[in-house]
């Protein structure tokens, strides 16, 4: 049942003419010494941390949201996705699966292979966006900075990026204890012990487990898909000696998912069209992904008065193995499986001068290499080879019948399309920025130089055979060996400038307007999911139905380039008792990335090149203190991104809204604290939200797509001096919401979003000292 989008609209106006009421009384009422409450755009200590950044992010030209430790404990935060829905035009889906982390902001994102938003980690990039859905502990900050960042951080940063930091143990000592159990037999056990072994030096460890029975029943199988075991470990170790300071963290991380809960709808094809399946997750072969990942991370830095010095060094080992039915259908068409191991070693070094004075500047040079080997069969069951390759082939009136297998029948069954890839991918950088401040006037220039060369060494194979019966005998029986091994190499030279004007409307700095001009760029490279379809169209070009295909044709895609003007300003009260920031953008995008699927009976997805696109649209959140113990946040973005020139298919697509990407984002969240100073209880916090998303348009046609929904999120907190109780629910009103669509083989399937679920959390704070 989808929400009516004329009623929610109505609901949501109410929303926001209560939210101006409420505001308009807090900024009057507010006063100068009252106590500072954690918000979405708190400025505190840890940003100081940052090595490209300034001191505050709402004192740059840069459109920002901060969470910090408090919001993000009341919300329970543990991963990304369960904060992006507060950041305008910020939108990351569950696709059914962690190896799916798509992020999509302004208009931008693609479901495979490269990201549209960078992640840093305690300064440490992440190098893959497989990683991205990762649980942390003790996350102390998250900041989200929106627009191209290609100038600091570099490739695939045209969307933004998203800095995270953990909890210090220079600033922190104590164990943590955290238990946690919700709907579906979900259950949470954290622990994490921070230690101050002198002034300068710190160490902390942190461990977690979490466990869920699923979320949504196979109906073929009577079981749940998507049951889900996951676990990690993290260290951190800081010195600091006078100007020299040193940060090294080690991680590993385990999940073991089942996944992608796939509804069948319908075919448009009446032929096709299976009334017994519409509304079920129905298919036969078992899902799993399955991934262990391990990195470490050394940060150093030294202060030499006028400038600093600093170095950021990461490895990163990821192994995952995904196992999935392709049709997600009964029968047996095909089975794909997908075993990967990459390792990844990044360096970053940064010089810049100190955040005074009228000339500011910074210069950097940053290496990257990928190495990664996939093994990628696709098996072909009894129903694919009948349905996807005989029938296209087998014609009564011609008196010939084609078989699988042998003239026995041997083989008959099925046969394995095998892709096997090695890929090396190596990056190198320089940049700069420059920054002049002339009294309440900034200006900055940044140039960026990157080049990347991508390699890949690829094996495709199969080993089957097919025969051929006549009327009348003499039957013939035709072997298939094919073997094609060749490497694939794309070079990319990339120039990212950008330019700022600033100026500050007060001598505080607190109210700021900014304009903005930058360029911004995802890598190219190849789609590896289409080597079967590859192999696939050998085969039946070996049989005659098609002809050869360029290789290096389909599967290779072009970098894409975004221009982007920006408009925004940060804007705040003498006592900040209310913040604000606004952003207007406009992006002119070429050869834009989509993931898309090639034909009907494809067995693979591709990503290809848009001609031209164009988004446009605007962001707006603020904080509110109404009282001492009241705050009230919000958050709306709205973005209109369309096809400019793009054709598929024979079809021509412009002026089509671009799909899986919302028009409209929103939250809004009230917090109220209630003193209680009891023998064993010092305060209530209750927490209160709404999020929201949509339109969101399926495919390219726009001829599907899912409203405006809203989701209302509730928290009620007691806490005494070293411990807290949560009760929580998500979703509290039970909408109901597609988070997923997707055509395969001409039938279409969603994937429901989520229904109310609730439950408790419990905290312990031993020996704490901050």
């Amino acid at each position: 049942m989808w929400v009516d989008f004329g009623t929610m609209a109505q609901r949501i106006q109410k929303y926001l003419l209560l939210s101006l009421l409420l505001l308009v009384s807090g900024v009057v009422y507010a006063s100068d010494n009252e106590q500072k409450v954690d918000t979405l755009i708190a400025v505190d200590k840890v940003q100081i941390t940052a090595i490209k950044q300034g001191s505050e992010l709402r004192r740059e030209a840069v459109a920002s949201s901060v969470l910090g430790e408090r919001t993000l404990s009341m919300r329970g935060v543990s991963a990304i996705k369960d904060v992006l829905t507060d950041v305008p035009n910020l939108f990351m889906p569950d696709y059914g699966s962690r190896i799916t982390s798509s992020i999509y902001v302004r208009g931008m994102g693609t479901r495979i292979d490269q990201p549209v938003v960078g992640m840093n980690v305690d300064n440490v990039p992440i190098a893959d966006k497989n990683l991205y859905d990762t649980e942390l502990q003790d996350i102390q900050r998250i900041e989200f900075l929106r627009g191209p960042q290609a100038t600091l951080y570099g490739r695939n940063t045209m969307g933004g990026v998203i800095n995270i930091y953990t909890l210090s143990p220079l600033d922190y000592q104590g164990v943590r204890l955290r238990a946690e159990y919700g709907s579906q037999n979900a259950y949470r056990f954290s622990a994490s012990a921070y230690s101050r072994f002198a002034d300068n030096l710190g160490f902390s460890i942190s461990a977690q487990y979490a466990h869920n029975d699923g979320y949504y029943r196979n109906d073929h199988t009577g079981r749940m898909c998507d049951r889900e075991n996951s676990g990690n470990v993290r260290t951190k170790l800081q010195y600091r000696k006078g100007a020299f300071r040193l940060d090294n963290t080690i991680a590993f991380s385990a999940v073991k998912q089942g996944g992608y809960p796939y509804e069948y709808i319908g075919s448009p094809n009446e032929k096709k069209h299976r009334e017994e399946l519409v509304g079920k997750i129905c298919y036969n072969e078992p899902c799993s992904y399955n991934r262990y990942a391990a990195s470490e991370g050394l940060s150093l830095h030294y202060d030499f008065g006028r400038m600093s010095l600093a170095s950021v060094t990461s490895y990163q080992y990821m192994s995952d193995k995904m196992h999935l039915d392709n049709d997600f259908l009964p029968e047996d068409y095909f089975i794909l499986e997908q075993r990967k191991q990459q390792h990844d070693i990044t360096e970053d070094i940064v010089l810049r001068s100190r955040d005074e004075g009228v000339y500011r500047w910074l210069v950097g040079a940053f290496g990257s290499y990928k190495s990664q080997k996939m093994f990628a069969p696709v098996t072909f069951g009894t129903t694919g080879i009948e349905e996807l390759i005989l029938k296209n082939i087998n014609n009564d009136a011609s008196g010939v019948e084609y078989r699988w297998g042998d003239l026995t029948g041997a083989g008959a069954d099925s046969f394995a399309l095998d892709s096997r890839f090695t890929t090396h991918n190596s990056a190198v950088a320089l940049y700069h920025r420059s920054e002049v401040h002339i009294g309440r006037w900034q200006l900055a220039l940044g140039l960026r130089l990157d080049y990347e060369l991508v390699q890949m060494r690829y094996n495709t194979a199969t080993d089957t055979c097919y025969s051929v019966f006549r009327q009348g005998g003499n039957n013939t029986q035709h072997p298939l060996k094919i073997s094609d091994t060749d490497v694939l190499s794309r070079g990319f030279l990339e120039f990212s400038p950008s330019f700022s004007v600033a100026v500050n409307v007060d001598e505080r700095g607190d109210n700021m307007l900014y304009l903005s001009a930058s360029k911004g760029y995802k890598a190219g490279g190849f789609n590896t999911q289409m080597f079967s379809e590859v192999l696939q169209r050998r085969v039946m070009s070996a049989m005659g139905l098609y002809k050869e295909i360029d290789v290096e044709e389909l599967c290779a895609y072009d970098p894409e380039h975004s221009y982007n003007l920006e408009l925004g300003g940060h804007f705040a009260t003498r006592n900040r008792a209310f913040t604000a920031d606004v952003a207007l953008f406009y992006i002119e995008c070429f050869n834009q990335q989509l993931t898309v699927f090639p034909d009907e009976d494809s067995t693979g997805r591709m990503m290809t090149n848009a001609g031209r696109t164009r988004s446009f649209g605007g962001e707006f959140s603020f904080s509110a203190r109404i009282a001492k113990t009241l705050t009230l946040t919000g958050a709306y973005g709205y973005t209109n991104a369309r096809f400019r020139e793009f054709k598929s298919g024979g079809v021509n697509y412009a002026g089509h809204y671009i799909p899986y990407c919302p028009q409209n984002s929103l939250s809004l969240r009230l917090s109220q604290m209630i003193p209680i100073s009891t023998k064993w209880i010092d305060r209530i916090v209750l927490n209160v939200g709404a999020t929201g998303a949509g339109r969101i348009y399926w495919n390219e046609a726009n001829d599907i797509s899912q409203p405006l929904y809203v989701l209302v999120d509730a928290t009620v907190r007691f806490e005494g001096r070293f411990w807290g109780v949560d009760f929580w629910c998500r979703n509290a009103t039970n909408t109901s919401y597609d988070t997923f669509y997707f055509e395969s083989m001409g039938n279409r399937f969603v994937q429901r979003g989520r229904g109310v679920t609730g439950g408790v959390k419990v905290m312990f704070n031993i020996l704490e000292r901050r």
